[in-house]
């Protein structure tokens, strides 16, 4: 079952934050995971949306999710983004 992972980003320092993206790509690619969306200005129908990043991720399961997040290569790059940006992130299990 496929996890998908929506990530909601305050972004407060662009540059710090590019340090981040610059190097996301290259561990990204070492998993099994699909980039579906990223958005800065999403159509809000409902609510306040005041993120100014949204990502939604998918992977083949939650055991593929949770090998990318918690790798050692994630994580050293996890610490740019950390340090230019607030989110939240939740997994999210897909339906049957």
């Amino acid at each position: 079952m496929s996890t998908y992972i929506v990530a909601q980003i305050n972004i407060h320092n662009r540059k710090r934050y590019a340090d981040y993206e610059a190097g996301f790509g290259a561990v990204f690619a070492q998993f099994d995971g699909k980039m579906l969306a990223v958005d800065e200005s999403p159509a809000v129908v409902e609510g306040h949306w005041p993120y100014t990043r949204t990502v939604i991720i998918e992977f083949p399961s939650a055991k593929a999710a949770n090998a990318w997040y918690k790798s050692e290569a994630y994580q050293t790059i996890a610490a740019h983004r950390l340090n230019a940006s607030v989110a939240n992130i939740v997994f999210v299990e897909g339906g049957p």
